[in-house]
């Protein structure tokens, strides 16, 4: 699993930002190849209606840590990567 910092543009105005600002994302993507993971976090968030993303970090997510339950449980947007494949959290400041 790898998990993305990803700044994106919105095309249209959207709750608390204006048409045209950056949105900062977390994005985790469940998939073993990291240029695999980046094009669906790249087409996720075109899925969703963002612009230009754009990949700022990048981490592995080690396989001891998709097995520690206590650290899943803590963590909902890895619990939720888990079970659908994805998880996306947006930021309302960088």
């Amino acid at each position: 699993m790898y998990v993305f910092s990803v700044n994106a543009r919105t095309p249209k105005a959207l709750e608390g930002f204006d048409k045209g600002a950056e949105v900062p994302f977390i994005i985790y993507i469940n998939f073993k190849d990291l240029f695999g993971a980046e094009h669906l976090c790249h087409a996720y968030l075109k899925q969703q209606g963002f612009d230009h993303p754009s990949v700022e970090k990048r981490k592995l997510i080690e396989d001891k840590f998709l097995v520690d339950q206590k650290l899943i449980d803590a963590d909902p947007a890895l619990k939720e990567a888990l079970t659908s494949g994805y998880s996306i959290q947006i930021f309302s400041a960088h």
